[in-house]
């Protein structure tokens, strides 16, 4: 018998066995009935959550994930049962590390926070990442519990896509780009000064193309190094090396390899284990416009290699899990704006203005002001975003344009490289709304060289004083579409404009579209909107 046949023998053997496993496990501690077991259709949470990290602590679950050029940046979110996930705060508020953070000099789209790497270690949490601009440098930030900050520790040389690792020996360090292996020193203060610096033999003539994000793990003595594939031609797919030393030398094995619900290849995460044992794949999907979309899957471990997806290999459609659901946590929320301050599911696009924002000033209200005179969204300051999520969804403001200035510009986006924008204008005592299409054209060096808009349908507000604005998206197979309406009571709604089509670009923000809610000046600073609300709504069938 040959090798293949033998392993798909020990795979289906291993699979029969850690089903009962699953089953056991639920029994008879939780006593879970059907109708509570945690149940879920892939892809688990339907929205921008690329570059997990997953790792166990306790009760609890922890990941994060990358969200780039927003503030405040490195997201830390908790689950009991891996499908419904709090968010309970961020590492940093803001990045200082060039004025781009802060829209001086250009921007920082696409780069940023990226990739970050999650570990526990002797009562501590760490983080590890490097954001992709200058001065490229690494942050390590750390903290005892993550529902009350983080403290930065420590920074250094920069590590692509990297894998903090804290070894049994005490030594520790950092898996990053296509294999490369960096030893810290042990209080994580630098790189170590003789330590182990070496390239690890991870390609081979198979991995032609794209090979990176790293995540390190130890299991019955083993090395384990997880990187996502993509050989020129073939597809993209999730690999694992394994080494008896952490120097190597490492065997290669592809352990993921599956498209999912009629979208392409899904590649890039980390494996995790619950408290009784068994392991899962935590695997990001792109799914085009709403972005990177995170799988869960089993894990097998077969002949030592830890195999993700069901009998066949593939990703499931749906799963049960051997606990009981836990409560339902939205990832995206509406917001009233009356508790005085922002909830932690808003982002800024870039470095906030501090002081061109209130929730205070008129009670019930988020006050935006402008405070530079730009030429487009794409460098206005103070622009708040939430993620939009699949299959479909829908966001509404109300918003009081009455202190605008002549030449302002608000409304609500569909925002990303190309962006679908909902905007009021303001000309003279005028207010005009336009449904727009904006692309942004970005240097090298991420600075604004020039932006195109295409007016799809306008409409006279007069002297209206409060606007009500909709945008829904449909993010289902083949769709990525953003329709646009508009209301002057809240209750009748005119859709305005056409269809837009939503799209994810590789290149400039390299992340999903976001509900964008933007005011900004385009002659004079210091007019301001109130917007009353956001209200969410989401359909999941």
């Amino acid at each position: 018998m040959d090798k293949k046949k033998i392993f798909k023998l020990s795979l289906a053997l291993s699979l029969a066995l850690s089903h009962a496993s699953l089953m056991n496990a639920a029994e008879p501690a939780q006593q879970v009935k059907d109708s509570e077991a945690a149940t879920f259709t892939n892809p688990v949470l339907w929205a921008d959550l690329p570059d997990p990290d997953v790792i166990r602590v306790g009760d609890y679950f922890y990941m994060m994930s990358t969200t780039m050029h927003l503030m405040p940046g490195a997201p830390v979110m908790r689950s009991k049962d891996l499908i419904n996930w709090e968010l309970t705060g961020y590492v940093f508020d803001k990045l200082h590390e060039t004025p781009k953070y802060d829209m001086e000099d250009g921007t920082v789209y696409g780069r940023g926070q990226w990739a970050t790497s999650l570990r526990y270690h002797d009562g501590k949490f760490y983080v590890l990442f490097s954001p992709n601009d200058q001065p490229f440098r690494s942050f390590i930030y750390t903290t005892e519990d993550p529902m009350k900050g983080w403290t930065l520790h420590s920074r250094m040389k920069h590590f692509h896509d990297s894998s903090l690792f804290f070894d049994d020996d005490g030594r520790v360090y950092v898996f990053s780009g296509t294999g490369e292996l960096t030893e810290l020193n042990p209080d994580l203060s630098g790189v170590k000064e003789g330590g182990v610096s070496m390239k690890l033999n991870v390609r081979d003539a198979e991995e032609t193309g794209l090979l990176e994000g790293s995540r390190v793990l130890k299991h019955d003595g083993k090395y384990y190094l997880l990187m996502i594939s993509w050989p020129n031609g073939g597809k993209r797919r999730q690999v694992c090396y394994r080494a008896d030393k952490i120097t190597g030398p490492y065997e290669k094995k592809v352990i993921l390899c599956s498209d999912y619900g009629g979208f392409p290849y899904v590649g890039q995460g980390t494996i995790v284990d619950d408290a009784q044992g068994n392991w899962y794949g935590w695997i990001f999907q792109d799914r085009g416009a709403v972005g990177r979309v995170p799988t869960l899957s089993p894990c097998h471990w077969v002949d030592g290699w830890p195999m993700i997806g069901d009998a066949e290999g593939r990703v499931p459609t749906t799963m049960t899990l051997p606990w009981k659901a836990d409560k339902k946590i939205p990832l995206v929320v509406s917001d009233e704006f009356s508790k005085g301050k922002m909830k932690l599911n808003w982002q800024w696009n870039h470095n906030p203005i501090d002081d061109a924002y209130t929730l205070t000033e008129r009670k019930g209200f988020l006050r935006l002001k402008t405070n530079k005179v730009v030429k487009s969204i794409y460098e206005a300051r103070n622009t708040l975003t939430q993620r939009m999520e699949g299959p479909e969804c829908s966001g509404v403001i109300a918003m009081d344009v009455s202190h605008m200035k002549d030449g302002d510009r608000a409304g609500l986006s569909a925002f990303n490289d190309h962006a679908g924008v909902l905007e009021v204008a303001r000309e003279g005592d005028t207010f005009i709304l336009s449904m727009k299409e904006e692309d942004v054209e970005l240097d090298k060096d991420k600075r604004v060289t020039d932006t195109q808009a295409k007016v799809c349908g306008t409409v006279d507000l007069g002297k209206a004083e409060t606007v009500y604005l909709r945008v829904d998206g449909n993010f289902r197979l083949g769709k990525d579409i953003a329709t646009f309406y508009y209301s002057l009571d809240g209750k009748d709604w005119t859709r305005i404009g056409s269809d837009f089509k939503m799209r994810f670009d590789f290149r400039k923000f390299f992340m999903g579209t976001k509900f964008g809610i933007f005011n900004y000046a385009t002659k004079t600073a210091g007019g301001y909107v109130d917007v009353d609300y956001f209200r969410y709504s989401k359909k999941n069938a």
